[in-house]
């Protein structure tokens, strides 16, 4: 303040001034991405494809037998009610021979050596769940169940 209560100004004398926080670097970034960063990305999400992928394909072919196992254990109570009404196991016929029912036909259902005491189901494979690594599951009139290409641990 001077004598007369006027505030003074003063000049200040300064550096040149800087560009601000939001200059070049925030029009560089405004700009998008990189194509390094954009390939990094590309990668990753590539990589978590090549791992999740596989997986899901395997629990949908698991899915689709235990589709078919279930039809098989259905078409054997009902040969059993057959038996229990005929006596025999003979003269049965299959009410549907593809699992599942309605759709894409993921396993083709038989039946053979029907005969008084006995009889054998059997779902083989087809179209896409061929790859599966069970194989053809079968199951008899004892309830002994089996598969052509993996344990019956891990298949039933």
């Amino acid at each position: 303040m001077n004598e007369d209560g006027d505030v003074m100004q003063t000049e200040i004398n300064s550096a040149p001034r800087r560009s601000s926080p939001r200059g070049s670097n925030a029009r560089r970034m405004a700009r998008g991405f990189t194509l390094v960063e954009l390939m990094v990305v590309v990668a990753i999400v590539a990589i978590l494809a090549s791992i999740a992928l596989p997986s899901y394909q395997d629990s949908i072919r698991k899915s689709r037998r235990g589709q078919a196992k279930a039809d098989l254990v259905e078409l054997a109570q009902g040969l059993e009610r057959f038996r229990s009404v005929n006596n025999t196991y003979a003269g049965y016929a299959l009410p549907f021979a593809v699992s599942p029912r309605t759709g894409t036909a993921h396993y083709n259902i038989a039946v053979a050596g029907l005969g008084a005491t006995t009889f054998s189901l059997s779902a083989a494979p087809a179209g896409g769940q061929v790859n599966d690594t069970c194989g053809t599951l079968t199951l008899i009139q004892t309830g002994q169940k089996s598969s052509s290409s993996g344990t019956v641990n891990e298949c039933w």
